[in-house]
């Protein structure tokens, strides 16, 4: 397996394939790289070096115990990056991912980045507060990392239905994309997908969102169950020096997955750009 060694003696393990301009990827909780293989297939058979890691704690990478939070995430990237020399990169973010990406981008990227796209995004912040009164109860969060605890092999099973949209009308169930998240989910450590809910719900990226110059693309599904699309994609559009936002009736978090035809159609529009 590929990876790298940080300083605090984290193994973080990541794809590589093709050459060209490379594409990073930034896979969702509670999953890791394999995420993106819909994406990864595409882009490289476009011309692309296609770059996913599994974030610590997640996949294949070493199950810690500390620095599972944004800022420690973003270094990770940054010391990914550096190892493989990335330069005039694309990144691309899912969910926690897209605010991985984000903050790498505005502490660590200048120079490095030439454009991003969030899919499904938990920019700006996802929790509601004070200054972000239409964000979602911390109840949620907290019936989460309940589940996590307590639950978790249940729990994986379960959130996938909603994540898909497969618990809408007229959906046609995958069984397989739901073993698939299962998988992913079991395969990383309970500590790490536990600390990342607080990660991914109460980080706030606002001053990362107003600080990124690149072009930025936003695409979210005004149907998403899990990162409500209003008060994250749409607000972190308007964030952005350089952003342009693309919203899709009826899609669901999991787009990327059972929609990837589209998806990577819109993104490849604007890589081309």
């Amino acid at each position: 397996m590929s990876t790298i060694k940080l300083n605090d003696q984290t193994e973080i393990y990541y794809k590589d394939w093709g050459s060209g301009q490379p594409i990073v990827f930034h896979h969702g909780w509670p999953l890791c790289s394999d995420d993106w293989d819909k994406q990864m297939l595409f882009f490289l058979d476009q011309g692309y070096r296609v770059i996913a890691h599994d974030r610590r704690g997640h996949g294949r990478s070493t199950q810690t115990a500390d620095g599972n939070e944004m800022d420690t995430y973003a270094a990770d990237v940054a010391a990914l990056t550096q190892a493989l020399d990335l330069k005039d990169a694309i990144h691309i973010g899912h969910s926690t991912g897209g605010g991985e990406a984000i903050r790498y981008i505005a502490k660590h990227g200048k120079g490095r980045v030439a454009k991003a796209v969030l899919i499904g995004a938990v920019t700006p912040i996802m929790v509601k507060t004070a200054g972000n009164l239409d964000g979602v109860d911390m109840k949620v969060f907290d019936d989460i990392r309940n589940n996590v605890l307590t639950n978790r092999q249940q729990f994986y099973q379960e959130l996938p239905i909603p994540f898909y949209g497969y618990n809408r009308d007229g959906a046609k169930k995958s069984q397989g994309v739901v073993d698939n998240w299962w998988r992913q989910g079991m395969m990383g450590g309970i500590k790490a997908q536990y600390d990342c809910i607080k990660a991914f719900s109460e980080t706030d990226f606002t001053e990362d969102l107003k600080a990124v110059d690149i072009p930025v693309l936003v695409l979210h599904g005004e149907d998403d169950q899990i990162v409500p699309y209003k008060t994250t994609g749409v607000a972190a559009a308007k964030l952005l020096k350089q952003g342009k936002l693309i919203t899709y009736p009826g899609l669901s978090h999991g787009m990327p997955t059972v929609n990837a035809d589209e998806i990577n159609k819109d993104i490849l529009a604007f890589l081309k750009s």
